[in-house]
Formats: structure tokens, sequence, C-alpha cells
């Protein structure tokens, strides 16, 4: 069995102009429900398909190496053609056995529902999926009939099985089924259910601002699940240990403001066994005293490649990089704070570093940012500790 995911995506949206790589909560719209299926393993290959070469781009950059890319016919990208067409087109070029269409306007679709809804899928010998959500409301047609339950026994809530309603979030679609039947739904069909908050599709104004604000409470209870497995701290200096100014005197470099509260942070970092290492992209003999000052042995200048070398020193401590915290300000550390358990950066980081942040501290740096993260840290980390902080953003 070859099970393929495709995601058309077209650039044409009235209702909100570049839907599709629009920012949503911090990332593009298309990427929500991609990242998804991507992380369930479900797949043999990964598509989208598009006309426009803007999001074509965007694909690209966020998606390296992980997506294919499929050229959409102008017929197919019109606002009147049929998502069914845009399939069509797909299955004439592209081989597979089972065909997920995966729907960029349903951000909220999880990694586990395309797991459950294929072994749903298999278990029922299906010939197609479709994706829903329950409901406890009475339905009712226009000229008055009642739709799903009968008035002169009308239920108690308790008591009412509901309905099922069509989300869109996913489909699954046999070959055969496609090919005969030109449709994504055909032959046996199983329902598989979705939970309540999947029933958001983003086709309005209104509705991105539902999904940014469900998305981000669902990455807060995320991050404070995962700050709980950090086992180790990764620092960057200039512009986190540091102001970011850089005292120049006529034989160069002469000062760098540090802060004692953020000293006494990492020392409370290591008395409780969590690890501790700082990298910087520069050398500098302040810092060099500083961090003998610290006693911070693990102590990295003059790192061009800060993800590479991350890597070296999870590898070193025998950890993988989910049980690692990262704290950066500037776009050199995007890459480090893009793939550990847990990112920090301070209040006054690039808007850039602070749109993927887990926590944004409300101090700056060189100010007690550095502490702040430290307080949190140990307040999640470690049984009995004072602190008892929540994160800032």
């Amino acid at each position: 069995m070859r099970w393929v995911a495709y995601m058309p995506l077209r650039g044409g949206s009235k209702s909100i102009p570049g839907k599709n790589i629009r920012p949503l909560a911090g990332a593009p719209l298309f990427a929500w429900s991609l990242q998804s299926a991507i992380d369930s393993g479900c797949f043999d290959e990964i598509w989208v398909g598009t006309d426009d070469a803007g999001i074509r781009a965007a694909v690209e950059s966020r998606f390296e190496g992980r997506i294919r890319l499929f050229e959409r016919s102008p017929e197919t990208c019109t606002d009147e053609a049929s998502t069914e067409s845009a399939l069509v087109e797909f299955a004439r070029d592209i081989p597979f056995d089972v065909l997920c269409l995966v729907q960029a306007t349903s951000p909220m679709t999880r990694a586990t529902d395309f797991v459950a809804a294929r072994d749903q899928f298999v278990d029922s010998k299906a010939d197609s999926l479709v994706t829903a959500v329950r409901t406890k409301r009475f339905f009712w047609s226009p000229s008055g009939l009642p739709l799903n339950y009968d008035p002169a026994a009308r239920p108690r809530r308790q008591d009412f099985a509901g309905s099922l309603i069509e989300n869109g979030a996913f489909y699954f679609t046999r070959r055969e089924v496609l090919d005969q039947q030109r449709c994504r739904l055909g032959g046996r069909i199983t329902v598989y259910e979705m939970p309540a908050e999947s029933v958001l599709e983003i086709d309005e104004p209104g509705d991105w601002a539902r999904a940014e604000a469900m998305l981000e409470q669902r990455r807060a209870r995320a991050a404070t699940d995962r700050i709980g497995a950090i086992k180790a701290l990764v620092i960057d200096v200039d512009g986190t240990l540091t102001d970011g100014g850089m005292y120049y005197g006529p034989d160069g470099e002469a000062l760098k403001r540090f802060n004692t509260r953020d000293a006494m942070g990492l020392q409370r970092i290591r008395e409780a066994g969590i690890r501790l290492c700082v990298m910087t992209q520069e050398r500098s003999e302040a810092v060099h005293a500083r961090m003998r000052k610290l006693n911070i042995d693990n102590y990295h200048p003059g790192v061009k490649d800060k993800l590479t070398r991350l890597r070296e020193v999870a590898q070193g401590w025998g950890l993988p990089l989910e049980a690692i915290a990262y704290m950066g300000d500037d776009l050199n550390d995007l890459p480090c704070l893009a793939n550990v358990g847990y990112a920090f950066c301070p209040q006054d980081a690039l808007p850039q570093v602070r749109a993927v942040a887990d926590c944004i501290t409300g101090s700056r740096a060189g100010h007690g940012a550095v502490r702040e993260a430290c307080d949190l840290l140990l307040s999640r980390t470690v049984p009995g500790s004072e602190f008892d902080a929540a994160p800032k953003t």
C-alpha cells in the first residue's frame, strides 16, 4: 500500500488575500496541518500542488527536502474549479494506493488525527474516509422538517447521540474510487471523529482571529509539558547574557555589560543538576573573563554554525535536543530555537525570534532576562523549588 498526502494550494483568495502563506500564530497557514502530516509518519510521500511562485517558495523554505511540489494547471486554480479537479489532475501523474487530501484551512489538525484515522480506515476496510465533529444541536430544514430528532420525543442532551458535521480537515480515498467516481468520497465510507475545536475552518477574517487564539493556547499547553522534561540549558551571549552593547576603547573592545542576577540564576541551574553551556559567535576577552569568573567550562566562542555545535554538545551529554532549552535573541539563534525542547528569548529579541519562542521574558537582555529563564526552568523541573514563575508573552 502506497500512502500519499496532497495539499492543493492556490494564490487567489478573495476573503483573506494571500491566506495560504499569511502568518498564523507564528507560522504560515499551510504549515500547521502540513507539519502534522509530516509528524504523523503515515505517508510515503507528501506533496503540495500550487500555481503560485510565492507559495512554492514559502513551502520550499519551510520544508526543504520533506515536501515535494506539484505544478497545478491554471484550470484547476480558478474560483469555479472544484477540489476534485485538482485531485484527478494529481492522480494522473503520481502513483498511490490511498490518497490523503490535506486541507490548509484546518490548522487544528494534529499528527495523532492522521494516525488514528489511518488505523480506522484500515481496520474498517473502507474505501474512503471523511473527518467530522460531533454536535448535539437539533437541525431543521428550511421547510420546517426536523432532520435529526423527533420533536414529539425530544431527547435529553445527555441521552442524545447528536450528529456528525463534516469539518473538512482531511480525507482518505482509494485510487479506484477517485479513478472511477472522480470524487474524494465513495464506496464504503468511514467517518473519523475529531475533537470539537477542529470544526473551525478558516474562510473569513473572523475565523483567523479565533484560530490564532486557539493555536496560541495549544502551544502554551504543549510548552508547559515540554519544559518539565528539560535537562540542560544552552545560552547565547551578546543580546542575551549582555545588553548587546559593545564598548570600545583605543585598543578595541574593552567592556561588556553583564547582570549579577543572571549569574546567580546560572549558579542555581548548575546546583540543581541542570547542565549548562554558553556559546557565542564572537570571540571576546571580556566574555572569556566572565566565563572564568562564573566557572563555566562548557563555553564555546567563535561558533559560526550554532545548530551543528549544539548537536555536538547534546551528543556529548547523551541528550536529545528535546531535553535541551536554548536562549537567544538574533537570527543566528533561530535554527537552535526551532529544534530544541524549549525556546527562551529576551523581551527585546528580534521579532522573528519572538515568533518562535515558547517564553519571552519580561526583562530585557542584560537586565535579568537569563535569571528569569533560569527561575522558570527551576520551577518546572526541580521539585520543591521556591520559584513558581509563568511564561511571559
